[in-house]
């Protein structure tokens, strides 16, 4: 659940910034009259994200045996890929997302194409919406569908508030800092996900391992069942009797990524915010 969550508001909150940007800038050259358009290609995305969802739902409930622990273990670890590249990505490109979105939105009003105008917010959000089902596609590996879908809710409903508020006044929030934790605890989860994928595939005979288990704690009340084992498992990977191979995976990308993140937010650019420069275009 705490891992959807926090994937959903994540990947939510980037969305809602290409949105409240968009939008935002739209009332502040007064074209309100261009909002539905925007909406149109917000739609759009989320249905065709929601429908990828479904299918692939679907396509890896069927699979049983090897066959789905090689495919989840081929998901963790194209997530765990997926994942790195978002956060770096979205240090760097977040002082230019503003200029670039209002760049596209100009090229698309002189056009005066309503599609044009649509497929800005269309494409930003299908990415974000793409990345979020690979996402939850691993997840799921380690945590019930109902847990899933109601952790991916609650992110969700975070992220469309930070959202308005971002396009009522961007300017009170301080996306760096939120970018900076929520990137760091995307990092320890990445680690556990690359963990539990090295472990789909050794329990499938791909992987093979020289030492198992290192402990075993599976009969432990506290960390090896009940809601704080299920919490560790689903946020950090936790394995109560994990492999050595798990184990170097987990701690070799946690140092390698932590450190290149760290090492680099001190002096990263601040986030560009979607307040608008002036209020009064457009009312």
């Amino acid at each position: 659940m705490w891992a959807a969550l926090l994937i959903t508001l994540r990947e939510g909150l980037e969305a809602a910034l290409v949105v409240a940007i968009v939008l935002a800038y739209l009332r502040q050259i007064g074209r309100r009259d261009r909002f539905r358009s925007v909406w149109l290609g917000v739609g759009g995305a989320l249905g065709l994200s929601t429908l990828a969802g479904v299918v692939a739902y679907f396509a890896l409930d069927g699979l049983e045996g090897d066959a789905r622990r090689i495919t989840f273990g081929l998901v963790s670890l194209a997530a765990v890929a997926v994942l790195t590249w978002m956060i770096f990505w979205m240090r760097k490109q977040a002082v230019n997302i503003r200029k670039e979105l209002q760049a596209q939105v100009d090229r698309a009003l002189e056009s005066g194409s309503t599609l044009a105008l649509a497929s800005v917010a269309f494409f930003a959000i299908l990415r974000e919406g793409l990345e979020t089902v690979l996402f939850m596609m691993a997840v799921l590996t380690g945590s019930s569908g109902l847990e899933v879908g109601l952790g991916g809710l609650l992110g969700l409903a975070g992220a469309v508030l930070l959202g308005y508020l971002i396009y009522q006044g961007g300017r009170r929030i301080n996306l760096r800092r939120f970018f900076q934790v929520t990137g760091m605890l995307i990092i320890v989860f990445a680690a556990g996900l690359f963990a539990r994928g090295v472990a789909w595939l050794q329990e499938a005979g791909v992987l093979t391992t020289y030492l198992w288990p290192v402990w075993n704690l599976r009969d432990n009340d506290i960390v090896g069942r009940g809601t704080f084992a299920q919490f560790l498992s689903g946020l950090l990977g936790w394995n109560p009797s994990p492999s050595i191979e798990e184990l170097l995976a987990w701690a070799l990308y946690l140092i390698v990524a932590g450190w290149f993140f760290l090492s680099g937010t001190a002096g990263a650019p601040r986030p560009a915010a979607a307040a608008p420069e002036s209020r009064t275009a457009g009312g």
